[in-house]
């Protein structure tokens, strides 16, 4: 059965954790998102729900491109598409080594409830293709009108970061002007990502709720092949 309410995220105590346990039924998931909550999968305890105290966003109005990435930009020879390869995606961002971290918080029920909650239309995947070969993206959540930012991988130079610029235009396009990164990297701030205080964090989330945005088109009918299982 899934979550039916999450405590108010503003009373996250120890290292932003909401709640723990539960479960990863799409409409847990929905509810988390709605409300700036997250999963992060941690070995040993039940699966933990988290709203850190500052949160990495990255203004589309302060976006910095460095030059060096500007220019293999424009050199490159790499096409993206959007939602073409979401299980790919998912599945070579849990396989990417992580420095800083000794394992992957994408666990096998992570990845397969992230692949159900694409298949509703939530969870959306930009790839990156050196001729028919996948070689780096990024996936994330969209709720509201509002791109939480998931994890990214590269098996080329820059790919990833090639796909993150994509997938930037692609939300501008539609009316965005932000997306919530929600833990900063080295990456994000290099390109003018910053941490703001939780508070400021879900009353932008509320307000950017409101202006129904739609960011991505709908999924469409599921073929027999593809349907959901229980």
């Amino acid at each position: 059965m899934p979550v039916r309410r999450f405590p108010d995220p503003r009373t996250a105590s120890i290292d932003g954790i909401v709640a723990i346990g539960g479960d990863l039924h799409p409409d847990t998931l929905l509810l988390a998102y709605r409300q700036g909550i997250f999963p992060w999968p941690m070995q040993g305890i039940p699966l933990t729900w988290m709203c850190p105290d500052e949160r990495a966003i990255l203004d589309f109005a302060e976006l910095h491109i460095p030059r060096s990435l500007a220019q293999t930009r424009r050199n490159s020879t790499l096409r993206f598409t959007i939602d073409h390869a979401f299980a790919r995606v998912i599945a070579a961002c849990a396989r990417t080594k992580r420095p800083d971290q000794p394992g992957t918080w994408i666990t096998a029920p992570m990845i397969r409830a992230y692949n159900r909650f694409h298949e509703l239309g939530h969870a959306h995947s930009v790839e990156a293709w050196e001729g028919d070969e996948l070689v780096g993206g990024l996936y994330g959540v969209e709720t509201d009108g509002v791109f939480a930012g998931e994890s990214m991988f590269h098996l080329r130079p820059n790919a990833s970061k090639l796909a993150l610029l994509h997938l930037i235009d692609h939300l501008r396009e539609r009316g965005a002007e932000w997306i919530d990164i929600q833990v900063m990297t080295p990456h994000f701030k290099l390109l003018g990502a910053r941490d703001i205080p939780r508070d400021e964090f879900l009353a932008r989330l509320a307000a950017t709720r409101e202006k129904g945005l739609h960011l991505f088109p709908p999924p469409g009918p599921l073929t027999p092949h593809e349907e959901i299982p229980e």
